[in-house]
């Protein structure tokens, strides 16, 4: 079943853009539930990260809902707004989807999973105003899935995630507040990271260096 994210008030529009954020729920009667954010390089949403993930997920008794969210022309915070927005709609939703709502990961493929790894590492960020009871959940993910993710915005980067994303010519503020790796904290959500070495797309680098501030930090991750 597909559904709005936003009600009447979504933050960040742009008038020559007619996507609504929207999500597709795949319930399945576990006690959580996973939010999938398909890879696209911020500037599309692939299907086999998406819908297939759904229904694969739900074949095997797990409750996913697919985020298919903003990307380019939309840029930052857009995107982070629409995952924080799914996190807190999942979690006062859980007694529908019949979960316990403080069993919400999140996953994402490639530039989804650097949208993952933003929900998780940027939960307590202020991208937009309230917009009804729904925005008074906590943004925070339980846990998350990083398959291949973009996680730094620097020497390892993925150059159309990062155009699509904050630009072509992005402040070193910006540039920093988005290489995730630099923001992890004693209250990130612990991770499951996996990576080819052999990645020419995506440099696994990138795993790595969530992986080493994880640990940094003494949180729980998988690798």
């Amino acid at each position: 079943m597909m559904k709005n994210l936003w009600n009447s008030t979504m933050p960040h529009t742009m008038e020559s853009e007619g996507f609504i954020p929207h999500i597709k729920e795949y319930v399945a009667g576990s006690k959580g539930a996973v939010i999938v954010c398909p890879g696209g390089g911020y500037g599309g949403r692939a299907v086999h990260e998406g819908e297939t993930m759904g229904e694969w997920f739900k074949s095997i008794g797990i409750t996913a809902i697919v985020l298919e969210y903003r990307v380019a022309p939309y840029k930052h915070p857009a995107e982070l707004s629409d995952v924080q927005r799914a996190i807190r709609y999942v979690r006062h939703n859980a007694e529908k989807y019949g979960i316990d709502k403080d069993k919400i990961a999140v996953m994402g493929f490639s530039a989804g999973g650097h949208l993952a790894g933003s929900a998780s590492a940027h939960y307590d960020k202020k991208v937009y105003e309230p917009t009804d009871e729904i925005d008074n959940e906590s943004a925070r993910p339980d846990a998350s899935i990083l398959c291949y993710p973009v996680i730094d915005m620097g020497n390892y980067r993925h150059d159309g995630s990062r155009i699509n994303l904050i630009g072509s010519r992005p402040t070193a503020e910006m540039r920093e507040f988005m290489s995730l790796h630099k923001q992890i904290t004693d209250d990130t959500p612990e991770a499951f990271l996996w990576h080819t070495s052999s990645d020419d797309c995506v440099p696994v680098m990138n795993s790595l260096l969530y992986a080493q501030a994880l640990a940094e930090h003494n949180i729980n991750y998988e690798l």
